[in-house]
């Protein structure tokens, strides 16, 4: 499966999008997930990319993470911004990477970005909790290149 626009249904899209939600709920973090089909460059330097472009380095504690798949090379990378990485352990999202690999073994995309949303959630919680008056900085939407 090479297409973007076969990866995932859109109800699967849209229970992703209730994934990141439900994740913000308790953390002032921010979750993003962009899908696209290739990347010439190394997945995590693509990420990187587009967490610029979707304006990601903007949110007011730098917590946004970025779920980035491209789903023809089967390849994936997580990054988050200064703010969570000045303060948690280089493999702090080793957890959340081994869930979702061992549902994308079984070819469940949707589920394991699901569980893998949930789990940033859970693990951003501890150093960004919510806040009264925090609003939702970025679009909950799947983006798409």
């Amino acid at each position: 499966m090479s297409k973007v626009e076969d990866f995932l249904t859109k109800e699967e899209e849209q229970e992703i999008v209730e994934a990141i939600r439900v994740a913000e709920e308790n953390t002032s973090g921010e979750i993003r997930v962009h899908i696209e089909k290739t990347s010439s460059k190394a997945h995590f330097d693509r990420a990187l990319e587009v967490f610029h472009q979707l304006r990601m380095n903007e949110t007011h504690l730098k917590n946004g993470v970025l779920f980035y798949f491209a789903v023809a090379d089967k390849g994936f990378a997580i990054c988050g911004d200064k703010g969570i990485n000045d303060l948690v352990t280089d493999d702090f999202w080793d957890c959340t990477k081994d869930i979702m690999v061992n549902h994308f073994k079984s070819g469940n995309f949707k589920q394991g970005i699901v569980d893998g949303v949930l789990n940033a959630g859970e693990q951003l919680k501890k150093y960004f909790p919510s806040f009264e008056g925090d609003t939702n900085e970025l679009s909950n939407e799947i983006s798409k290149g």
